[in-house]
């Protein structure tokens, strides 16, 4: 009988050993000098599971499935590292030997880090959620690229499915935007530094003057339309710039860095970091000048930032951050079809400036409860204007007359407090991970606009006439957002992400705008005001949902949709342009995007990212051409209507020399390509002719492509650029005519090449853009700094010494 039962016992059990759990503990040591590291947080695959490491350097993971898992180190002192563990039905113990380092890490998960040249956000990371999103890092310290000019095309080439405005050579302002979205001063996409948002108004005009000179960033966080939950509703997602963090094992680290190239460029960033005792700081400048491609492109720019951050114990820490930014650039103007096809480098304009200045505050409070809670808090502010003189009228071919100058001016005014609380728990089994913040923002925009004065010299002040003003307001937008994600790991491969958010708006518009009546020759006849106030509130919920597999350490699939939602403002109106009208019954835009593809993880040989995405965008703002009552080809601005944009992104690198010669340690060598094949068309609209068009800026074929190779410490790199036929309007209108504001933006083809050096403290590098000297554009401006077509510089040669001690 007893034989009986226990054979019953042993069957009814045996199907359970399939989920046999064991056990995984550790010790850390110092690489150095085999001393115990009593501080250390290790965690596995995704941060899923976490613990601290004690006083004797031991740590244990309990009740884990069989299996293989990666095991992650990170501590304030020692480099991070990380380590392949099967379980294989039996309990494991393991002795991990870290590295000393010179450079602070995150206090949360860290970015997994490859010998190539593209990352991707944890799981966890900073505060933020990024489980099943697609998401990019990109390290410019480990580019062999075109720093001091902050070039767009070579410093996001890996980056699937960009359109980037090349206009600027200089790097003043990066413009870039994907998936059909306008590149303008990256308006589409939440842009923050350090977190915290760097805009004119995020909610009201949200466009980025100010970009972070590349040599001072750290990283730059990317993530894609499902960031809508986290840091705001916008169609393009997120970008933010991650300043570089103080250096933790020297009181004073200097770095100088002195840049000469063509067109009369001229750079020098200079940065000093350290920590003493419980202070730790960095802080750099900037400055460059250059007299640019084409006539009448000189600029002048200064930028300053100081980042200050005090230890109030080992669990708290505060710091706040300073920016200055200031710039004065002449405009060369647009030019039309037939101009750019006689002499793309000439320029009409002699009298068109553009200045601004950005003033950015921020303080920061991080607090951690203990191992599963954490807490953020940010104050930020902006004090900023831009400044824009000149002469521009329809026809761009026109001579300027020395008449008054047309003269738009924005002061920006505005702060904000966006507080963060992250919880590990479990629900039974299943281990959870929880954020929940509030957001507030107060935006204030005084706009006007008016007849600037004859002269030639960046005057911006108004002519001393009371009839001077065409139109004068003040834009107070408020905003007040809830939002809440969840990461449920409901397997150690597999994962849910669902999220809401809530967001109250309300934009105020109160000013007014003039009307003015001139005869054939120019002159005044009648001049009418017209008073306004109006006010808009609108309260919504969104939502989304990710999903993560991870069959193996190497692999993940992952998929996400995500509601988008852009306001629109009252600032979008009341601009007199006078080669675009704006439609005042401007509507919100609404709709949703999805992401599934299949990427790799941990893996310093091949590293690839593969997706299918589909944007519905509903309301879609954008532009069209027509002909007003004096038959002139004017461009309008409104609701088009619904458009679906929908393709594939994809990017591979592979670490050829580690692949084919391992044994060639000195050598390396990969190669990475990045295409994206996207088909647009408009499936609705009211507007006679743009249903079954094409989207605007986007190209059916995106393709970056490049060579690394290098041998010891000196490194280079090759890189090809393609981008296929484009429209700038939803009429997909070809020529251009007098204004040359629409028309095809065609195909092009850019190579460059960077070299890079080291020995010792010093660093040289060279940079040629544009190596084949190729005659091309990729925009075509309604406004500044045309109107028409701003062409794209042609081969220019850059060279920077760097020094480090």
């Amino acid at each position: 009988m007893r034989l009986k039962v226990f054979s019953l016992v042993t069957m009814l059990l045996s199907p359970f050993s399939v989920w046999a759990q064991f056990q995984l503990k550790g010790t850390v040591k110092s690489q150095d000098d085999n001393s115990i590291v009593s501080s250390c947080t290790v965690y596995l695959n995704d941060g899923s599971r976490l613990v601290e490491v004690n006083q004797k350097g031991e740590f244990v993971f309990n009740l884990l499935p069989d299996g293989g898992y990666t095991v992650h180190f990170t501590s304030g002192s020692f480099k991070y590292k990380n380590l392949q563990v099967n379980l294989e039905g039996k309990d494991q113990s393991i002795q991990v030997y870290l590295e000393p380092q010179a450079q602070e890490l995150d206090e949360a998960l860290v970015t997994s880090t490859t010998t190539l040249g593209l990352n991707r956000m944890n799981a966890v990371e900073n505060m933020g959620l990024y489980e099943g999103k697609k998401s990019e890092v990109i390290i410019p310290s480990n580019l062999t690229a075109n720093l001091s000019t902050n070039n767009a095309r070579q410093v996001y080439s890996k980056v699937a499915g960009l359109n980037i405005w090349e206009n600027d050579g200089a790097g003043l302002q990066l413009s870039i935007g994907g998936r059909g979205l306008d590149p303008n001063r990256t308006s589409n996409f939440n842009v923050r530094q350090n977190g915290y948002d760097i805009s004119a108004d995020a909610l009201g005009y949200p466009e980025s003057y100010y970009t972070p000179p590349l040599e001072g960033i750290g990283k730059i966080q990317i993530v894609r339309g499902a960031a809508s939950l986290q840091y705001g509703t916008q169609f393009g997602g997120l970008i933010n710039f991650v300043i570089k963090r103080p250096v933790e094992d020297k009181k004073l680290e200097l770095v100088a860095r002195q840049s000469l190239g063509s067109f009369g460029f001229y750079n020098t960033f200079t940065s000093v970091s350290g920590t003493v005792g419980k202070i730790s700081y960095y802080s750099f400048l900037q400055y460059k000048k250059g007299d640019g491609w084409r006539p009448n492109s000189q600029f002048e720019n200064y930028t300053f930032y100081s980042n200050v951050n005090y230890k109030i114990t080992e669990k708290t820490d505060i710091g706040i951050d300073f920016t200055k930014m200031n710039y004065l650039a002449q405009q060369p103007g647009g030019l039309t079809d037939q101009m750019y096809e006689e002499d793309p480098r000439q320029s009409n304009r002699e009298r068109n400036w553009f200045s601004v200045d950005w003033n950015l505050y921020a303080f920061h409070l991080d607090h951690k409860f203990n191992k599963n809670n954490s807490f953020n808090l940010r104050f930020f502010g902006l004090n900023a204007y831009r400044y824009a003189v000149g002469f521009r009228p329809n026809r761009v071919a026109s001579i300027d007359d020395n008449s008054q100058r047309d003269l738009i001016k924005g002061d920006f005014q505005n702060w904000g407090t966006e507080a963060r609380f992250l919880k590990r728990y479990s629900l039974g089994k299943i281990q959870s991970i929880g954020l929940i913040g509030a957001r507030y923002y107060s935006g204030f925009n005084h706009s006007t606009q008016g007849f600037g004065s004859t002269g030639s010299g960046p005057d911006f002040d108004y002519i001393e006439d009371d009839d001077s003003l065409l139109n004068d307001y003040r834009f107070p937008n408020k905003n007040t957002s809830l939002f809440f994600e969840n990461i449920f790991f409901l397997t150690e491969k597999l994962s849910l992400t669902p999220g809401i958010r809530f967001e109250y708006i309300k934009t105020t518009a109160d000013g007014y705008y003039a009307t003015v009546y001139r005869d054939l020759a120019g002159n005044i006849l009648e001049r009418t005001v017209t008073e306004e106030y109006r006010i808009n509130t609108r309260d919504f919920l969104i939502g989304g949902l990710g999903i993560s597999y991870k069959p193996s350490v190497k692999t993940e699939f992952y998929g996400n949709v995500s509601q988008n939602y852009r306001s629109i403002t009252f600032s979008d109106m009341r601009v007199t342009n006078p080669s675009a009208v704006v439609d005042q019954n401007l509507q919100d835009e609404k709709g949703y995007s999805m992401d599934l593809g299949v990427r790799s993880d941990q893996t310093g040989v091949i590293n690839y990212d593969l997706s299918l995405f589909y944007l519905n965008y509903d309301n879609r703002i954008g532009e069209v051409q027509f002909y007003d009552e004096n038959n002139r080809v004017l461009r309008k601005r409104g609701n088009i209507g619904r458009a679906v944009i929908q393709g594939l992104e994809s990017y591979a690198e592979w670490n050829v020399m580690k692949t084919l010669l391992p044994e060639r340690t000195k050598w390396a060598g990969s190669v990475f390509g990045n295409l994206a094949l996207i088909n647009s068309i408009y499936k609705a609209s009211e507007v006679p002719g743009v249903e079954g068009n094409q989207v605007e800026f986007v190209p059916k074929v995106n393709l970056k492509s490049g060579l690394i190779i290098g041998y010891q410490e000196f490194k280079a790199n090759f890189q090809y650029t393609y981008l296929s036929d484009q429209y700038s309007d939803a009429t997909n209108a070809i020529d251009g005519g007098v204004s040359a504001v629409v028309g095809i933006i065609p195909s092009y083809s850019i190579m460059d090449l960077s070299l890079s050096y080291q020995w010792k403290w010093f660093r040289l590098e060279g940079n040629v853009n544009n190596l084949a000297n190729s005659v091309y554009f990729t925009r075509r401006a309604t406004g500044y700094p045309g109107p028409g077509i701003l062409p794209s510089d042609g081969r220019g040669y850059y060279f920077t010494l760097q020094f480090k001690l």
